[in-house]
């Protein structure tokens, strides 16, 4: 019989609707219960492409002799992190704070009927196993520490509560003293930490770390430093020549379980992608390396066949797993291999993807990577460079057709404000890249989804699925979408997309900000209380609400004339300021406001001609211009002052940067070797 998790959307809690477990949604009615009773509760947080996830819910949840130990002890709640990151982060944070290290997922924390953790752990096995004991163990030591330890918990509770206090930053008083020194302190970070031969930072596991990769980016473009666009580079070239890389279907998977780039965790996110998307669009506009056309090429490919969704937004993800295996759906032996193609496509696919050499997953399979460049193959096949792509694209089409018709892994189909909005920052930014305006096409679709169908009553909204939009959206959905729209109007203004942007703007102040030490919280004013209320600043799998929300709000300061929104993206800045100073590292985002408080970007504003102003910006787009905001706006008066131009017969360009503005420019070839480089200007 499904338990109450069977009237919920989430793809995630629904996998365990027919669990022995009692499980409850969070909300009051499971709180009320354990209060009521003086329960513990057993909290559980997971994602429906983890797979240590399902792991422990088919070895655990699904089990009944386990599920009547849980359903006797406790009171039993699931929750699913992408719906409610407010409570994950709280209880991450608070396992770090019992257990020392950081949590992962699943999440396994008990807490007090009043919702405070006093134990926690993460995946535990049926049995014994790996040093780890088993959940039942563990659920019998848990319920009588409860029992009998009543006052260690309650001391333990608001010495956690203090702890908690302890992470929000307060204002220094006084006037901020903002310089270079973290930007340069956070390059020399990276570097110390780059792998000069495989690209990207530290061991195994590797992550892509797109946030560090965006930040050196924009150094490069900013000063010129050769290191820092080269570690961005490298990185990205090997990550696409790496198993981290889907070389059939394109799209990149979550992590490297190695250095090398080799073999990853088989799940695929959309907020991965949609930041990589970004990336090799910028990085085909600085260096035109075909390896970043076809990385960014086969990302929207994977978007628009896998991930597309009828009324134009995009899944959350794809599962790891498949037949309950991870990794079976990407997968292959030589033999199935060699019977697919024809002699010539597989001497050159077998040489390029290593599949003469020895199985690279688990001594028994291969994971398709680069493991020798395809002019390399040519010379030694004695093909032209043209002969061996064209053979290795037959090859990659006769393989794609084959893995589509084996089962699929599980995609949660659930939509995700914040993921969707970073997936249009990066088809704006890929269109305008590569010229695409089909790809332009599915950002406003995308958009367009968002307005409709997740603003209710003037407030945005988190998730939507099966026509059902819920639950009140948090910092990093409003940050993420506000960034969106001020890349889709550099694509192709729309009146409604700027409109949208100042209603989110304005609902980050009224809605997010503490106006008395500045900086944002992750949920809104109104939202549900938890036990913590974070204020998060560090880049992680996804960039800080704090640092997106002050960049962007910078940003659209410069297209409205607002100065509150100026004001408000400089009190943030100003609050993290010690946070910044003392590991710059870890807040690449927060780092690229610093840099725009240093040196302020330049505004361009277009009016002309129809047909000669597309011409226009389809030539900026391909700038790799980071520090550069450059619009063509409709609308005549409506209009904000910034943006009124003159009607002109020709194409002007009206370039302003801090406080100076230049005079209009109207020949194009001007305007770009005026752009070639940051205006220094203030």
């Amino acid at each position: 019989m499904p338990n109450r998790l069977a009237a919920e959307t989430s793809p995630y809690l629904l996998q365990h609707a027919d669990n022995p477990v009692d499980w409850y949604p969070w909300g009051e009615e499971a709180l009320a219960r354990a209060r009521a009773e003086n329960r513990p509760i057993l909290l559980s947080i997971g994602y429906s492409a983890c797979h240590w996830c399902h792991v422990m819910a088919h070895e655990c949840f699904a089990d009944a002799t386990v599920a009547a130990e849980m359903n006797r002890l406790f009171i039993n709640i699931k929750v699913d992190r992408e719906e409610r990151p407010d409570l994950d982060q709280v209880y991450q944070t608070a396992h770090q704070m019992l257990v020392g290290r950081p949590g992962g997922w699943p999440l396994t924390m008990f807490l007090t009927p009043d919702a405070m953790p006093f134990f926690g752990g993460t995946y535990f096995p049926r049995e014994p196993r790996h040093g780890l004991p088993a959940f039942v163990e563990v659920l019998h030591s848990v319920a009588r520490a409860f029992a009998e330890k009543q006052d260690e918990i309650a001391e333990q509770g608001r010495t956690m509560r203090e702890a908690f206090g302890s992470t929000l930053p307060r204002a220094v008083r006084g006037e901020p003293l903002f310089n270079a020194d973290p930007l340069a302190q956070a390059v020399a970070e990276l570097d110390a930490n780059y792998d000069r031969r495989r690209g990207g930072f530290g061991g195994a596991p590797k992550f892509p770390r797109p946030a560090a990769l965006d930040f050196l980016l924009r150094r490069h473009a900013a000063t010129g430093d050769p290191h820092a666009r080269d570690m961005a580079l490298t990185t990205l070239e090997r990550m696409a020549e790496g198993g981290i890389h889907d070389h059939l279907g394109g799209g990149f998977y979550r992590y490297s379980v190695d250095a090398q780039w080799s073999i990853p965790h088989f799940e695929k996110m959309l907020y991965d992608n949609a930041q990589l998307l970004h990336l090799y669009a910028e990085a085909w506009a600085l260096s035109r390396k075909q390896v970043f056309r076809q990385a960014a090429e086969g990302i929207v490919a994977w978007l628009q066949h896998e991930m597309a969704l009828p009324g134009g937004a995009f899944a959350a993800a794809l599962d790891a797993d498949s037949e309950g295996e991870e990794g079976r759906f990407y997968l292959w032996t030589a033999r199935e291999v060699h019977a697919l193609l024809p002699p010539q496509q597989w001497d050159v696919a077998s040489i390029h993807w290593g599949l003469d050499g020895p199985p690279n997953f688990e001594d028994a399979e291969w994971h398709l990577r680069q493991v020798q460049p395809l002019e390399q193959v040519a010379e030694r096949l004695r093909l032209t460079p043209g002969e061996a792509r064209q053979q290795l694209e037959g090859a990659r089409h006769t393989l794609l057709a084959a893995r589509n018709e084996r089962i699929r892994p599980g995609r949660d189909d659930k939509v995700l404000t914040g993921c969707n909005a970073l997936a249009i920052k990066g088809l704006a930014r890929a269109a305008r890249a590569f010229g695409r305006p089909e790809w332009l096409g599915l950002a406003c679709r995308a958009a367009d989804f968002l307005q409709q169908d997740l603003w209710r009553e003037g407030r945005l909204l988190a998730t939507w699925k099966d026509g059902r939009a819920r639950l009140p959206a948090y910092l990093d959905d409003h940050a993420f979408l506000l960034v969106a729209m001020l890349e889709l109007l550099q694509a192709g203004w729309r009146d409604a997309d700027y409109r949208c942007a100042v209603a989110l703007a304005d609902a980050l102040l009224q809605h997010f900000e503490d106006r008395e030490e500045g900086g944002f919280f992750f949920t809104a004013h109104d939202h549900e209380a938890l036990i913590h209320r974070t204020k998060p600043v560090e880049d992680h799998a996804t960039p800080s609400g704090n640092g997106v929300a002050a960049f962007a709000l910078g940003r659209l300061a410069l297209l409205s004339g607002e100065p509150r929104y100026a004001a408000a993206a400089r009190r943030a800045l100003a609050l993290f300021l010690p946070e910044l100073r003392q590991h710059p590292g870890a807040h690449p985002g927060l780092l690229n406001v610093l840099s725009d408080e240093l040196s302020p970007p330049a505004l361009a504003v277009l009016q002309g001609p129809a047909a000669e102003l597309a011409r226009w910006q389809d030539e900026i787009g391909r700038l790799p211009a980071p520090w550069l905001l450059a619009v063509a706006p409709t609308g005549g008066d409506e209009r904000p002052a910034p943006l009124r131009k003159p009607e002109t017969e020709r194409v002007n360009a009206w370039v302003c940067a801090g406080v100076t503005c230049l005079p209009p420019i109207d020949g194009l070839e001007a305007l770009l070797g005026m752009l070639a480089k940051p205006l220094k200007v203030h």
